[in-house]
């Protein structure tokens, strides 16, 4: 038996750390800059709504497309280099699509930009938690809060871009370049050597994880110890299931703020447009506070009571506001699903990318492809019930979803693991 001892990082680590941030950084900002430009560019092109839609709908349908070859990628190039490789195709399909002529070519390039960035994603998250598992405690948190700012500087910089007037093609180009070279700086200072299995000399299946800077960085995963990796059975299935369901229902809760708050609290609710746009804002900032101090949360707590309690805080704020439908109780309800399910998605890629008898990232990778049907299939399926009953009705997806959290979130660690 071993025991995890809490060190100090080491400056490699600490530099690690910031690289890999730069990463979650410029994959928000980038698509970010793009979605303003949308309705210049459905103008421009002289589509409708049904085309429109179908057309932006190419992005995660890439994304779904290329998924599960993300840990082929990681395995073959890297964590750290798959997502910056991933980065800089991700701003040049991103780019191509703003230049677009047609509408045929405009999806082609959002089908390309999702499935460039169905790879970034699973690799910076894959080489986060390489960082995490050196520094031994939850770091994971804070990398998806560092996106959240990155989607709110791209959004910036594309209004700024309207604002002074610059045309796509060159708002585009300086974000792509801009982005490029961060995350080819960042490079530099990733994490260097193989992922986390190689094959040992005494047989297959063996993981050897190394410390190149001579220090044991004993953390809850492992770090600095060889742990046979036994034949994937059912259990792990069975886990692997359950953390795709807990990683949906964060998705599904963070696309009905995005869909549909503006559009219940300006239609059912009769709010101002102004205001109806506090729903999502709500959402978004409650998930941003949610993954600042979700780091200390569980490691102080462990991943399956933050889970429990967030589902929990989904169940009874969101299940409130639509009980009790107003103006301000809902824009309350959204705000407490956005903190409830702050830490749901790194919490499911974390315990994925642990699982035994699996290939590194391939738990990453199958959790990251398998949620984005959340964000594929949440919308048709909430406008049916809100077509067939109420949107106030299809909202109840939200409580249901953490609800789900609450019945599946006992895969999930219980707390600081102190030894094997």
């Amino acid at each position: 038996m071993t025991v995890d001892v809490l060190r100090r990082p080491a400056s490699a680590e600490r530099r690690a750390r910031v690289a890999v941030a730069v990463l979650f950084f410029t994959n928000g900002a980038l698509f970010a800059n793009l979605l303003p430009r949308y309705p210049q560019i459905k103008a421009d092109l002289g589509i409708g709504n049904a085309a429109y839609g179908l057309a932006v709908a190419a992005f995660p349908a890439g994304a779904i497309a290329a998924g599960l070859a993300a840990g082929v990628v990681i395995r073959r190039m890297g964590s750290a280099r798959a997502a910056v490789a991933g980065t800089l195709l991700t701003g040049a399909w991103i780019l191509l699509a703003g230049l677009a002529d047609s509408v045929v070519l405009f999806a082609a390039a959002l089908f390309l930009a999702g499935a460039m960035d169905a790879v970034t994603d699973v690799a910076q998250n894959a080489h986060g938690l390489r960082v995490q598992r050196r520094y031994g405690r939850s770091i994971i948190n804070s990398f998806h809060a560092i996106w959240s700012i990155g989607a709110v500087t791209g959004g910036a910089m594309a209004a700024a871009a309207i604002a002074l007037d610059l045309s796509r093609g060159q708002h585009l180009t300086i974000s792509a370049v801009v982005f490029a070279v961060a995350a080819c700086v960042a490079l530099r200072f990733c994490l260097s050597g193989p992922e986390a299995e190689s094959e040992s000399e005494g047989g297959a299946g063996v993981e050897s994880v190394a410390d190149p800077a001579g220090e044991s960085g004993a953390g809850s995963s492992g770090e600095g110890r060889r742990i046979a990796r036994p034949t994937p059975g059912r259990r792990t299935a069975y886990v692997l299931a359950a953390l795709v369901l807990i990683a949906t229902a964060g998705t599904l809760v963070e696309d009905a703020g995005s869909s549909w708050a503006a559009l219940y609290l300006s239609g059912s609710l009769s709010a101002s447009v102004t205001l109806a746009a506090s729903g999502y804002i709500a959402l978004v900032g409650a998930q941003f506070v949610g993954r600042i101090i979700g780091d200390r949360l569980v490691d102080r707590f462990g991943q399956r009571t933050v889970a429990r309690a967030g589902g929990l805080i989904v169940v009874a704020g969101m299940g409130l506001a639509l009980a009790v439908p107003t103006v301000p109780g809902t824009i309350l309800g959204f705000a407490a699903a956005g903190f409830g399910v702050a830490t749901l998605v790194p919490a499911a890629m974390h315990e994925a990318d642990e699982l035994p008898g699996l290939k590194p990232g391939s738990g990453l990778a199958i959790v990251s492809w398998l949620m984005r049907l959340g964000f594929l299939l949440s919308p048709p399926v909430v406008g049916l019930v809100a077509d067939a009953a109420s949107l106030r009705v299809g909202l109840l997806v939200v409580p249901l979803a953490g609800l789900l959290v609450l019945l599946l979130a006992g895969v999930l660690q219980p707390g600081r693991r102190q030894g094997r």
